[in-house]
């Protein structure tokens, strides 16, 4: 395992039990950044997968960033909600079910400026890999 992917699963698993048990408090920013919890079924375990991520509010929906910080190959929650694009999100204490969906190209051109304006490593992981980083619409369901 790379010293970034350790680093992605320590901090991960780290901000995912503060936030959780405070409600997001600690560990609902990032640089400034909001965060949320990200549930998704493992593709291949069928079971669920927690992440934190930063966010962008697009109206009613919440858009993510595919980044994995410039690697060449998708987050494996990306890979998830792909093939199961139900999920659940917590932001702070309140959780949501959402259904997730790949960004069009044109809402890709709008909204990349809004991410790495939140987010300014955004621009530097897109020059460090060769994939397209997704954008990542999460709508509500129901």
């Amino acid at each position: 395992m790379s010293l970034s992917r350790f680093m992605q699963k320590t901090f991960g698993a780290a901000n995912r039990g503060l936030y959780r048990g405070t409600g997001g408090k600690v560990g609902g920013k990032f640089k400034g950044a909001p965060i949320l919890l990200l549930t998704t079924q493992g593709r291949k375990s069928g079971k669920p997968r927690v992440t934190p991520l930063m966010y962008v509010r697009d109206g009613d929906a919440l858009v993510l960033v595919a980044s994995s910080g410039g690697s060449p190959q998708h987050p494996s929650w990306f890979l998830n909600l792909r093939d199961r694009p139900d999920v659940e999100v917590q932001i702070g204490k309140e959780t949501e079910q959402r259904r997730a969906r790949v960004a069009t190209p044109e809402e890709r051109e709008r909204l990349w400026p809004r991410a790495v304006e939140m987010y300014g490593g955004y621009a530097g992981y897109q020059t460090k890999t060769s994939r397209e980083i997704p954008l990542v619409v999460l709508e509500p369901r129901g």
